[in-house]
């Protein structure tokens, strides 16, 4: 049994301090960006107002304490400490005489460490999963809103298929365990993942088409470093182990992905048959431009303020599903520091203080509420756009 505590006001001032290489790379962002923001385009508007800037600030935060998690963390997340199970916040151990500032949940693991931990997982599942559909949803947006008809027609039909199908019972099925003995999810992510090769491909072709010096390098860098990341995610086969994704990571991510891609294709679908009105559009046909030209370099400039607007509220909602995924146990591995793992952890686990269920609660709470805030700065700027 652990005998020696701190007090309320230690466990405070322990966090704050833990904190410190984030206060730190917080107040020089700020200062550079108050000082040169005239200078820094959309980035420098969101601060033009209180909700960009605290939308930004949020966000910053747990950016910052996922880098330097292994820093801010006194404990290894999936250490256990037999001593400190079921630890009450500001428990000391007795060994190092490190403080388990939110204690310890009932395997014996520093319930901070992991709520710290768990931002590393969040920001690098959650954006990357929403980039993928954000290139799934653009293809295939951009040539059925510009040429119509029966290719409109289909991938619509193929996009409101997947929305029709309950959002609840889609993950369930993609994301049970045992379909990671089956085809269904490599295949699926051998299809998703081929879209930002075949996207940015096809970019550089028809800007650079007439300068091959400049255009067959950025195609052979597009596909020795997208087929290299290719083969580490679809296959596992990164011959420098740099790229790799875990099963349970890979089935999480391709059901983000194929859920998420239809709602990005009709807002890019809807967005694409509104500017192809527009004069400059019809300037560019006149001037002979082929149509996927003005498509990835006149309409997709020009719709860029609502689809960033889009993807920061994606990248929250995929968070909040993360998190609703690890509660029900059908997220990540059980021993994984996730906020929604944890929650389901300490769950079951009365105090009458501070419930471990509360600091990972908190922290995708307000994670999504950053983005959420800067969604809406960006939304008002766009707007003045």
């Amino acid at each position: 049994m652990v005998s020696e505590f701190v007090g309320p006001l230690g466990v405070v001032t322990g966090v704050l301090v833990r904190f410190w290489p984030v206060w730190l790379a917080l107040a020089l962002v700020l200062a550079a960006s108050f000082t040169y923001k005239k200078r820094l385009g959309l980035y420098g508007q969101l601060f033009d107002s209180y909700v960009g800037i605290a939308g930004v600030i949020i966000c910053l935060f747990w950016l910052f304490t996922a880098v330097f998690a292994s820093t801010i963390s006194p404990f290894n997340p999936l250490q256990q400490i037999v001593v400190m199970k079921d630890a009450l916040p500001g428990a000391i151990e007795p060994e190092t005489h490190k403080i388990f500032l939110f204690g310890g949940d009932k395997l014996a693991r520093d319930v901070f460490s992991r709520m710290v931990y768990g931002s590393q997982i969040v920001l690098i599942i959650a954006p990357a999963a929403t980039g993928f559909a954000l290139m799934v949803g653009i293809t295939l947006g951009l040539p059925a809103g510009y040429y119509g008809g029966k290719i409109d027609t289909v991938l619509s039909f193929l996009a409101n298929l997947v929305l029709a199908f309950p959002v609840i019972l889609l993950f369930y099925l993609l994301v049970t365990p045992g379909i990671m003995d089956t085809p269904i999810p490599y295949g699926m992510a051998g299809l998703f993942f081929i879209f930002p090769i075949i996207f940015f491909c096809v970019l550089f072709w028809t800007r650079y088409k007439n300068r091959p010096d400049r255009l067959y390098l950025l195609l052979g860098l597009t596909l020795v470093i997208g087929g290299w990341i290719y083969v580490g995610l679809v296959f596992d086969k990164d011959p420098l182990r740099i790229v790799h994704i875990d099963p349970n990571q890979l089935n999480i991510f391709v059901a983000v992905v194929f859920a998420s891609s239809p709602g990005v294709f009709r807002i890019v679908r809807g967005l694409t048959m509104d500017i192809k009105t527009r004069d400059y559009v019809a300037a560019a046909q006149t001037r002979g431009e082929t149509p996927w030209y003005i498509m990835l370099w006149e309409i997709l400039p020009n719709a860029r303020g609502p689809l960033i607007v889009d993807t920061c509220l994606r990248i929250g909602y995929t968070t909040i599903l993360l998190g609703t995924l690890g509660y029900f146990g059908l997220g990540l591995a059980p021993e994984s520091p996730d906020w929604g793992t944890a929650i389901k952890d300490a769950s079951r686990l009365l105090r009458q203080t501070i419930h471990p269920a509360l600091p990972p609660t908190i922290a995708l709470m307000s994670f999504v509420l950053g983005l959420n805030l800067l969604a809406d700065s960006l939304r008002e700027q766009s707007l003045k756009d």
